[in-house]
């Protein structure tokens, strides 16, 4: 079937300038319908969303002549508003931010940086976990351990190993020992140069394995064998639950 023969025409929307337009554009951002203004689209001559209405059409339309945004539409409604009115949005912050950043409209990008979501995320937890030595690597290596154990179980649990100093790695060094010859997996979290807990490190690990859509929480692990010390001050089960 043809599609192309059905449409209405589009007129100026797909062949001509966007300069000899209505000033009144219909956009369709991920099915949500907005009605705004060159102006307010091209408020921020640098931003990529200035860019795709400046000059030739960069956007395809829908059948309806609206030009095109393939992101999420239930977001857009906050950028416009700031375009508007210069209003900095309080509600679902880390997804407008990700918005913001694909737009590339900079002054909001700033001014979502100084929110307290943000400003924490990136300048706080996010500085703390680059101290942190292979943490990203750590939480998919637990995810595989947890997705290999979930076979014909309602719940697969992972034992981690959490030391802040290099100090609390030699004490662990004969837990971890006794762990591999009993052939249990441990993933090891440590030794870091940063202000965070260990207990900051465990929930840094809980929100980003549930970020991932994991259902997760953890215990301490009471080790079956003595120790010299008492496990549970560094060794942790994480239980995933997957029904």
């Amino acid at each position: 079937m043809s599609i192309s023969s059905g449409h209405k025409p589009l007129g100026k929307q797909v062949t001509g300038s966007l300069h000899t337009l209505s000033p009144i554009v219909e956009l369709n951002v991920g099915g949500e319908m907005y009605t705004t203004t060159l102006s307010t689209l091209k408020k921020h001559p640098g931003s990529k969303l200035a860019e795709m209405f400046t000059g030739q059409p960069k956007l395809r339309t829908d059948s309806e002549g609206r030009f095109f945004i393939d992101r999420p539409g239930t977001y857009f409604k906050y950028i416009l508003e700031y375009l508007r009115s210069n209003q900095v949005p309080t509600q679902c912050v880390q997804d407008v931010y990700k918005e913001a950043l694909f737009y590339d409209i900079e002054p909001l990008i700033k001014q979502l940086e100084d929110s307290p979501q943000i400003f924490g995320e990136l300048m706080a937890r996010k500085q703390f976990l680059a101290r942190v030595p292979n943490y990203s690597e750590n939480i998919e290596l637990m995810i595989r351990i947890a997705r290999a154990e979930a076979v014909a179980s309602r719940r697969s649990s992972v034992i981690v190993c959490v030391v802040r100093t290099e100090e609390d790695a030699a004490r662990c060094q004969d837990a971890l020992n006794s762990l591999d010859m009993d052939k249990k997996s441990v993933v090891k979290f440590g030794p870091w140069k940063a202000a965070p807990s260990i207990s900051d490190l465990l929930d840094c690990i809980q929100m980003d394995v549930e970020a991932k859509g994991y259902k997760i929480s953890f215990q301490p692990h009471v080790a079956e064998k003595g120790f010299r010390f008492k496990s549970h001050d560094f060794f942790y089960k994480f239980l995933f639950t997957w029904w």
